[in-house]
């Protein structure tokens, strides 16, 4: 029996843990301004996980990672709208708005499809690029993106887009729950697991011998160009699905959202958090999450102390909080009821 319960306790912890969060939201217990800073800090945690992937276990160096996040917000926005949203543009919905609960995740991940293929298309043309040529890349990428997105006046171009809520609403009517706590908590946990299977896979082990030496990785026969696209698209992916889950908690998206400030944000959370490690990324993201909605007061002089943080960080700790160890190598116990590695 002890066996059993160790064997499925973490996952007997998130149902409890995402059973909890959901009754209390249910019954209005948390107010809505903790409920969205705990929504958001799921939504950094996907892109902090996500980002890792690259900068961390891979080596490279994305500075870009926004504007996938971009892609992402903008397909889940419209396509949730086109189907299920009576809207000016785009008259009346394609679906019956009672569908909603039941196509959300698949438009979430479409959204996720789509930011996947614009980093394929990224990763492609910097296959023989690293560090700081392929930072300027994914920056390049970024504003490219948004400047695409600005000049699309069909869905709003610069003024932004919205909508959404009316979607949330057709959720809410069929099923009265908090639905958007739900799915972030879903999609997070989703994004972790994802991930931690992915590392402990042949492709992780080949995108770690990648950050170690890609010229060695080649002689051992491992296709570097293959693993890198294929690693670029799923951190992109993991990028757009987080982007979707933010347009729909705001109910209302802008390019102006995406640039490269929002970029620097989830720099500052990977390396605040340490590289390649999994635990560090989550425990980033969460403080991070909790100090800007400190600094929210400050306004423009938050982005003064933000980069100043990162700059304390690679002065005095360049490993960030957990180097390159997970939670079960700090904490020896853990690994009785799992493994991260």
């Amino acid at each position: 029996m002890l066996a059993l319960f160790r064997r499925y306790s973490v996952q007997l912890f998130l149902v409890t843990l995402g059973g909890v969060i959901t009754y209390l939201a249910y019954q209005e217990a948390i107010g809505l301004y903790y409920l969205s800073v705990l929504m958001f800090m799921g939504v950094n945690i996907i892109l902090s996980t996500s980002l890792n992937l690259v900068n961390g276990n891979m080596g490279e160096f994305s500075c870009g990672h926004a504007g996938f996040m971009c892609v992402g917000a903008y397909v889940s926005s419209v396509l949730g709208v086109l189907l299920f949203s009576k809207d000016k543009i785009f008259g009346a919905p394609l679906l019956d708005p009672s569908l909603a609960i039941y196509f959300f995740p698949l438009i979430i991940i479409i959204g996720g499809i789509a930011a996947a293929v614009a980093g394929l298309l990224v990763a492609l043309p910097s296959f023989k690029t690293r560090g700081d040529y392929l930072a300027i890349i994914t920056i390049a990428a970024n504003y490219i993106i948004i400047s695409f997105i600005e000049n699309l006046g069909v869905i709003g171009g610069s003024r932004g887009f919205m909508g959404m809520k009316k979607v949330l609403n057709a959720m809410r009517d069929s099923v009265d729950l908090p639905w958007m706590v739900i799915w972030v908590f879903i999609f997070t946990i989703f994004t972790i697991w994802i991930l931690r299977r992915y590392n402990s896979s042949t492709f992780g082990k080949g995108v770690s011998a990648i950050c170690q030496d890609e010229v060695a990785a080649e002689i051992m026969s491992v296709n570097t160009n293959k693993m890198k696209a294929i690693t670029f698209m799923l951190s992109s992916g993991l990028a757009g699905v987080a982007g979707g889950l933010f347009a729909y908690i705001i109910g209302y998206v802008n390019p102006g959202s995406f640039n490269i400030l929002k970029s620097t944000e989830v720099l500052v959370m990977v390396y605040l958090g340490g590289m390649a490690s999994l635990s560090g990324a989550v425990i980033s993201a969460i403080f991070f999450t909790i100090l800007l909605e400190i600094l929210r007061p400050l306004q423009i002089f938050k982005w003064v102390i933000i980069p100043l943080i990162l700059i304390i960080v690679m002065q005095f700790r360049p490993e960030g909080i957990m180097g390159n160890r997970e939670l079960s190598d700090v904490f020896p116990w853990m690994k009785r009821f799992y493994k991260f590695k």
